[in-house]
């Protein structure tokens, strides 16, 4: 099953998004669950991060829950708002 987190981050946190950056790449490149696609977020300036979202496949949205609980950007505090929800995916245009 696919599922998309969507994750916004508190106001004015490009900074602590920034500290924990390498880290958050590190554990996504070892994580247990396959992520789809993923990337930041953008601001209306379509430069700043703002947020953050993932396409993963995973057996059950508890799995997927607690790999988002587990993101170094959460376990810093820099998500205000997380939103996780089963995805079907029905076209991917990708080669």
């Amino acid at each position: 099953m696919h599922y998309v987190i969507h994750c916004l981050d508190h106001p004015d946190s490009v900074e602590k998004r920034l500290d924990h950056y390498e880290e958050h790449k590190a554990y996504l490149a070892k994580a247990s669950i396959k992520t789809v696609i993923s990337g930041p977020l953008l601001a209306e300036d379509e430069q700043t991060m703002v947020g953050s979202c993932f396409v993963v496949e995973s057996n059950s949205l508890a799995e997927v829950e607690a790999f988002n609980r587990a993101d170094p950007f959460a376990k810093a505090g820099l998500w205000a708002t997380v939103s996780i929800r089963a995805f079907n995916k029905r076209v991917d245009n990708r080669a």
